[in-house]
């Protein structure tokens, strides 16, 4: 974690806030505004929150200028205090830092190449032609398949496998229990009965990815799967075979894609969507929680489909309802005709 705490002026230096107070008190943690006591930073984000600038027993706080009139104690103000609450969290993380070296419980193959620097956990097995970068941390019982390439400072948590063929680039972060590679779900039928097809593919992720624990990226059945730079996927998150994200989307947990469908770049899907097989979705779009998507979508924008929950009185009601849409809309169409008539 390196040192326990750090200067005001030191803080406000490294995020490159302005700084309105005292540079030289000490920090040493972050907190909510209203959990916040003495020695503790906390921020501003969100506007409803202001209420509690008043009575908060920070030592400083993270706003932005449009309210940093309102607060009369340190303060560190930037456009974005979200972000900048972001940065600061790092100094202040209390997981433990790998050192250096393989753990004498771990298999590593003999024509693996694995950088002085890097880190490799307990029960650690790495196969065949697998390469690690330099500064990757293994955790422990991770598995790393076959002719695997994991990019410079990567981060892997405990539980992590990796199938074969898998390509990371730089700065990933892979939590608990994901699985990259993993066979998708491909079958031929024969007379009602299935045959499995052999997924020949890859899985490749760029830069600075993070995936969730849980999460399962399957490999490509012929071309591969591919995970843009920037990506971030959330727990229980399910990207079938073929599968193409763009740089810098998100996908919260319980989202799955089906396969070879194409997600463009900045992205945003809530919880527990779903997106068909075979389609394109354009940049920027903002899939709302629970959106279950059946069509190409070829403008940004906002989407939703999943409706919010009512009593379960109202709910049968207008279930109802929804079964006689089609006979009200021909009704409807026959009324147009008659007062066209």
């Amino acid at each position: 974690m390196g040192t326990s705490s750090f200067r005001l002026g030191d803080i406000a230096a490294r995020l490159g806030a302005e700084l309105r107070g005292d540079p030289d008190v000490e920090i040493a943690g972050l907190a909510t505004l209203q959990a916040a006591s003495p020695g503790k930073i906390a921020f501003l984000s969100n506007p409803s929150y202001a209420r509690y600038l008043a009575d908060t027993q920070a030592t400083a706080v993270i706003l932005s200028p449009s309210v940093a009139d309102q607060f009369s104690g340190n303060a560190l103000v930037l456009d974005n205090p979200y972000l900048g609450y972001a940065k600061l969290s790092h100094l202040f993380d209390p997981a433990p830092i790998a050192s250096p070296g393989i753990h004498p419980s771990s298999v590593i193959a003999p024509s693996a190449s694995v950088a002085d620097t890097a880190s490799i956990g307990p029960q650690v097995v790495i196969e065949d032609d697998v390469v690690i970068g330099e500064g990757v941390v293994i955790g422990a019982g991770s598995i790393i398949g076959a002719r695997c390439r994991v990019g410079d400072n990567s981060l892997f948590r405990p539980r992590v496998t990796l199938a074969h063929d898998v390509v990371m680039g730089k700065r990933c972060h892979i939590l608990s229990g994901a699985v990259l590679g993993s066979d998708g779900f491909g079958f031929a039928n024969e007379k009602g009965e299935w045959h499995r097809i052999a997924q020949i593919g890859r899985v490749v992720l760029g830069d600075d990815v993070e995936v969730g624990a849980n999460t399962c990226i399957d490999r490509g059945a012929l071309d591969d799967t591919v995970i843009g730079n920037g990506v971030k996927l959330d727990n229980l998150v399910h990207i079938a075979h073929n599968v193409s994200i763009g740089d810098h989307s998100a996908l919260a947990a319980m989202v799955g894609i089906a396969g070879t469908t194409q997600i463009g770049s900045h992205c945003v899907f809530g919880g527990q969507c779903g997106v068909s097989g075979h389609l394109k979705l354009t940049d920027q779009v903002h899939l709302t929680g629970m959106t279950m998507v059946t069509s190409d979508i070829r403008e940004s924008g906002v989407y939703s489909s999943g409706t919010s929950s009512d009593t379960n009185k109202q709910w049968r009601k207008n279930a109802v309802r929804f079964r006689q849409l089609d006979s009200l809309a021909k009704r409807i169409k026959e009324l147009e005709k008659k007062l066209e008539g």
